[in-house]
Parts: C-alpha cells; sequence; structure tokens
C-alpha cells in the first residue's frame, strides 16, 4: 500500500507532532507501505520520510519546480518527481497513492486532504482519506464537519467514509480495512 501523508512544512508548537511522525513513518516501513509525500525535507514531511528511510522503507515525493528550485528538496529519496506546479503535485500523489492522510498542517494540508476526500465523495476515487487527530488537532474542524452534516449540507455516510484516528498503528488498521461507501450517483 502507497500512503500519501498531507502535513505541515513546520514542526508545529508541541514535540508530540513529530514524534507522531516518526511512529507513523517507523510504522509505516515496518509494515511494508510506501510513503508519498510533497518531496521537501523541511517540518513534519521531512521528519516522516526521514522516518520512512531510517526504517528502511521506500518514500516517493512529488515537488513543483518552484519548490525544489528553493533547495527544499528531500536529497535521499527513494524517488521524486519534479512536476509543474501545486495542480500537478496532487494530481500525480492521487494517481500513485493506495490512500490519504492528513497529519497536523495548515492550509495546503486542509486543501490536500479535502480535495481528495471531494474525489472520494464523487467518485472519481474509492481509496480512504484519513485523519490522524494527534493530541487533538483536529478535534474543531470534526466538529464542524459534523456541524456541516447537521446543516444538511453534507450526508452523514460522506461524513463516515473518513477515518480519524488519534494513534498511528489504529490509523494504519483503519486504512487496511477500509470499505468505500456506495457511490453518490447511484
Amino acid at each position: 500500500m502507497k500512503v500519501a501523508v498531507f502535513c505541515g512544512s513546520g514542526h508545529g508548537r508541541l514535540p508530540v507532532y513529530a514524534e507522531q511522525a516518526v511512529r507513523l513513518g517507523t510504522l509505516l516501513a515496518e509494515s511494508g507501505a510506501e510513503l508519498v509525500f510533497g518531496g521537501g525535507h523541511v517540518g513534519l514531511m521531512g521528519t516522516i520520510a526521514d522516518a520512512v528511510l531510517n526504517a528502511g522503507g521506500k518514500v516517493t515525493g512529488v515537488i513543483p519546480t518552484a519548490l525544489r528550485d528553493r533547495e527544499i528538496a528531500h536529497p535521499g529519496l527513494t524517488s521524486l518527481f519534479v512536476v509543474k506546479d501545486m495542480h500537478e503535485r496532487k494530481a500525480k500523489m492521487s494517481a500513485i497513492a493506495d490512500a490519504f492522510v492528513a497529519m497536523p498542517g495548515g492550509a495546503g494540508t486542509m486543501e490536500e486532504i479535502f480535495e481528495a476526500w471531494t474525489w472520494a465523495m464523487l467518485g472519481y476515487h474509492h481509496k480512504p482519506c484519513a485523519f490522524l487527530n494527534v493530541n487533538g488537532y483536529y478535534d474543531k474542524l470534526i466538529d464542524f464537519i459534523d456541524h456541516m452534516v447537521g446543516e444538511s449540507f453534507m450526508r452523514e455516510r460522506y461524513r463516515d467514509m473518513l477515518i480519524i484516528e488519534n494513534d498511528p498503528e489504529q490509523l494504519l488498521q483503519s486504512l487496511r480495512a477500509y470499505q468505500p461507501p456506495a457511490s453518490k450517483w447511484e
């Protein structure tokens, strides 16, 4: 399984974010899963890539030319795709990955996981989308998603298709056990 992980280009305020990135990366490698990520060596992106590599796993990065040219590309990856822009990056990651996970991050992380989840809702793919809710980072977002359901802007079955786990090991088990709902258009 190839798991795309979207996460911050910073480390965050608390050490637990990096600790869980190391834990998830180590578990990915130990389980034979491969990491697909944004290709940078900075922040949680670099932390999880290093953890996978240090545990003997495979890591594929996908980075836009402009970011590579700013010297933030991770130098030690199994493979690195250099693409034109962020749109091409997301399309490439989506084509490669079998699952999508959001760790703590900022607006880019939100945009990436929400696009992958929207594509799943529309039936463009049937891959799991998940949040690793480290230290309750996504609690308020999850509350808002539930509010969208409560206000009838989202069907409950699309909320239910999201995997939300606090523990990296449980997250990987849930990804493997995922069963997509029926298509929106069926």
